[in-house]
């Protein structure tokens, strides 16, 4: 029995600890109290109250432990990775941070310390399929498209977010980075929508965002890449409208002698509005299409992905899919089946044959089936 500590207990975080404690010794460590509370007193698992934008707090923290594990928002993410290197301790990180996680390299190495990064359900398990598949393929096209909905349709953005919406607002925002024919091209995020229709959900929308990332370093020989996010259809036109009319703009305006950035406000605004309800049903849906040739003939690969709900743990899909790929990855570590030095986004841990089977085989067993198509 390993010890654990998750850093951050929200709906992500909280699937984490209670995958993790079925076998481990875990500590979860958040600011919201309330959420502490539900952990400690529902399963075997230790709880602290601590500020974990406290790097020094931080570093101290995960002192005693043999792992950690990251499940902060991305806006975080970074300098909480950084302070965990520093205090020379393994990480699995789930947060969609901006900033490059790569330039925590050198750090990483130096100090002895494994970094898996993005590992949640996307980025992260398309990541794992493509660096799995480079191996075995030469891999001409990598495109997928994800999307965590609830079945419910509620009036008027159909949505709701098991993470923090700034997380979701960002994804809206930050420019979309693509790959065709070789060249690696920008669009705003929200580019080129198209429909697509998916057994068991029916007809969603498509439109680019940044969910590419580490793969255009990793990967450059693959000549097209690209990555869409699904929504029911009409969400988006709603998003561009808050977009457009400034709402998710990060300069500070004045307002009755107050500064606010427009995107802290609407960020506090749709938490209640995207908030899951408990018990809610919701489900995460997802299709991963790799193409290319093998000894000069074509062969395509596609794995697709329909989670739902948990009513027995009542844990979202969304929070299932992305949290037990993060304790999948942390079993790698913790039974010493990858142990690189370093940061290591998931294409390259599935560059092994090993770790892939494992984490596929680990998500099978927690009823998370991605179903492979090769043709």
């Amino acid at each position: 029995m390993s010890k654990i500590i998750v850093l951050g207990a929200g709906m992500v975080g909280k699937a984490i600890a209670i995958d993790l404690s079925k076998k481990h010794d875990v500590t979860a460590v958040d600011m919201d109290e309330p959420s502490l509370k539900f952990l400690s007193k529902n399963y075997s698992i230790a709880t602290k109250g601590i500020n974990l934008m406290d790097e020094d707090a931080v570093g101290k923290i995960v002192a005693d432990f043999d792992l950690v594990v990251s499940a902060v928002p991305g806006f975080m993410g970074y300098d909480l990775v950084r302070a965990v290197i520093e205090a020379k301790k393994n990480i699995v990180d789930i947060s969609f941070m901006p900033e490059d996680f790569m330039d925590l390299n050198f750090l990483a190495a130096k100090n002895g310390v494994t970094a898996i990064t993005d590992c949640g359900v996307a980025p992260g398990m398309p990541n794992l399929m493509a660096g799995y598949w480079d191996e075995k393929m030469e891999l001409e096209s990598i495109e997928y498209v994800v999307g965590g909905l609830p079945k419910v349709k509620v009036y008027p953005f159909n949505y709701k977010a098991p993470f923090s919406p700034i997380d979701v607002v960002e994804e809206y925002t930050r420019p979309a980075r693509y790959i065709e024919k070789g060249r690696q091209m920008t669009k705003p995020a929200m580019s080129d929508p198209e429909l697509m229709f998916f057994d068991n959900v029916g007809t969603l929308e498509a439109f680019y965002t940044d969910g590419l990332r580490s793969l255009l370093k990793n990967l450059p020989h693959v000549p097209n890449m690209k990555e869409k996010t699904l929504r029911y259809p009409g969400h988006i036109q709603l998003i561009q409208a808050l977009t457009i009319a400034g709402f998710f703009d990060k300069s500070p305006i004045t307002i009755n002698n107050t500064a606010i950035r427009p995107i802290d406000f609407t960020s506090k605004i749709l938490i209640n509005d995207w908030k899951l309800n408990p018990n809610e049903e919701e489900f995460t849906v997802m299709r991963v299409k790799l193409d290319g040739k093998v000894n000069g003939k074509k062969q395509s690969v596609q794995y697709d992905l329909f989670d739902e709900y948990d009513p027995t743990e009542k844990l979202s899909s969304m929070a299932r899919t992305t949290g037990f790929t993060a304790t999948a990855h942390a079993e790698l570590i913790l039974q010493g089946r990858f142990a690189g030095k370093g940061v290591f986004p998931p294409e390259l841990v599935g560059m092994d044959d090993d770790c892939f089977d494992f984490v596929l085989d680990y998500l099978k067993e927690r009823n998370i089936d991605y179903k492979v198509t090769i043709g």
